[in-house]
């Protein structure tokens, strides 16, 4: 058979397989079937306390190396701001490049069912883009820009097309080498599921969005924060935490109608406390406690480092609205569980950094990570000296590209 002809039938195959898969998941009842979502958005806050543009590709992942990313999909071509044809680039030069406001982090859906069943998943994300998934999905999105997450007419978009729910099955979950985030969101009793003949506990995905939050965190006098709930819907729960040098201090101030001004956590706090509380604020947000506890056990040795930043629950509302999610046939319950992150530069952080940058302190820039740029970002724009703005700049980027190879881009 000729070469072209067989790929037309290949990839004929493919198509039909895809589309029985979906028949096949519609036609299979969906009863008593409940799935259950976690996940983050982490966000910085500019000095006018709303989410700022800044790189949310810049970590490291810490993923598993089976964890597929845009590098194995259409997405590893971004065109260059002057380029007429599309330029091939590294995915980590791709990751440096791309500016938003949202990095969504690991968000897990879970299935719960009795017996054998079987749905199709679509997941939606206006003025955003899908970045890593697992198993295997199909992915919609456009050629990746610089700044395409700045146009609201962007929309991500994965679908598995069948997803098998085995209760009664002992799954056979895949595993990569060294510790990794994705491990600890095995531990509930959701049922295994199996898509293409992969199995896992869950279906996991990550993005990076430029959509604005729906709050803002501004900083006042004396150390106080100035919440702001910028959507329609109260804001179910709000945390002012502080990390500096090792002491942990949270303040709650629960719901969030309009605005409010929380106080500087006054006194170390025990961060067993702060943990147990979290996962208390989770299971009244929809979650089961084994899944709370490990959203949390997947996420407290980052919420919890070095730095101020406000946690808070989005509403249901709003986690519908910026992240669409189309399971056939209906579950019987479905909850959404986002927990949003809003980190702030305070001014003790801008002294400290501009100190270690004068005295060429590495280790102390570095300990800053992924939200050093922004942190160069805001003290660039209090320096007038267009010297000491390139040398800012100049040491921030040496040690951020420092910091970045330190770290695989899979284990």
């Amino acid at each position: 058979m000729p070469r072209r002809v067989l790929m037309v039938v290949v990839a004929l195959v493919a198509s039909l397989s895809g589309t029985a898969a979906a028949l096949r998941a519609a036609q299979v009842p969906a009863q008593n079937v409940i799935v259950h979502e976690w996940g983050t958005f982490t966000t910085i806050a500019g000095e006018d306390g709303q989410a700022m543009n800044w790189v949310p590709l810049g970590g490291p992942t810490d993923l598993p190396c089976f964890v597929e990313h845009y590098k194995n999909r259409l997405f590893k071509v971004i065109l260059a701001p002057d380029a007429e044809a599309p330029v091939p680039m590294e995915y980590e030069t791709a990751r440096s490049s791309l500016v938003g406001k949202v990095r969504m982090e690991t968000p897990v859906l879970y299935f719960y069912s009795s017996k054998e069943a079987a749905v199709s998943v679509r997941v939606r994300f206006p003025q955003g883009l899908l970045t890593e998934w697992y198993p295997t999905a199909t992915a919609t999105q456009p050629n990746v820009l610089p700044k395409v997450l700045d146009d609201p007419s962007v929309v991500g978009g994965l679908d598995w097309p069948y997803v098998a729910i085995t209760p009664d099955r002992t799954p056979s979950l895949p595993m990569g080498t060294g510790p990794s985030h994705y491990y600890a969101a095995r531990q509930t009793d959701a049922s295994p599921i199996s898509v293409n003949g992969r199995d896992e506990k869950f279906l996991f995905y990550r993005g990076v969005a430029g959509f604005p939050v729906p709050i803002a965190a501004a900083l006042e006098a004396g150390g106080s924060v100035r919440v702001t709930n910028l959507g329609r819907e109260p804001i179910p729960s709000v945390i002012l935490f502080d990390n500096h040098a090792g002491a942990i201090r949270y303040r709650s101030i629960g719901a969030l109608q309009a605005s409010a001004i929380i106080g500087r956590p006054a006194g170390a706090s025990d961060p067993a406390t702060l943990r147990a509380d979290l996962v208390k604020t989770l299971v009244r947000a929809g979650l089961y406690d084994k899944e709370a506890q490990a959203m949390v056990d997947t996420w407290r040795d980052s919420w919890f480092e070095e730095g101020t930043r406000v946690f808070y629950v989005l509403p249901r509302a709003a986690v519908d609205a910026i992240l669409p999610l189309t399971i056939t046939p209906a579950p019987t319950q479905i909850a959404r569980a986002f927990v949003g992150r809003m980190e702030l530069v305070t001014p003790e952080t801008l002294v400290e950094v501009q100190a270690a940058i004068a005295r060429n302190d590495t280790a102390l820039l570095e300990s800053r990570g992924r939200f050093l740029g922004p942190i160069a970002d805001q003290l660039i724009a209090k320096t007038s000296s267009v010297t000491d703005r390139t040398r800012i700049r100049g040491i921030t980027n040496s040690v951020f590209a420092n910091y970045q190879a330190r770290f695989a881009t899979c284990r």
